[in-house]
């Protein structure tokens, strides 16, 4: 992973969460019926998961904005 001089913004970090759930679903899809279906599901879960928790975060830092006027 690189290091950049500034974290990623928050809709950054919910695109490329998006991405992750995309991709594993789609990996999961062509996969044959077996254990590896199953990793890709876990990841396509877990991604969606982490998408869901980064929308909650972007609401509150939206509120905070506009609490802060």
């Amino acid at each position: 992973m690189q290091m950049h001089d500034e974290d990623p913004t928050t809709q950054e970090l919910r695109v490329r969460q998006m991405k992750r759930e995309e991709d594993a679903r789609t990996t999961s899809e062509r996969a044959p019926e077996d254990e590896d279906t199953a990793q890709f599901d876990r990841r396509a879960e877990k991604a969606a998961y982490l998408k869901k928790k980064l929308e909650e975060r972007a609401e509150s830092e939206r509120r905070a904005a506009e609490d802060e006027k």
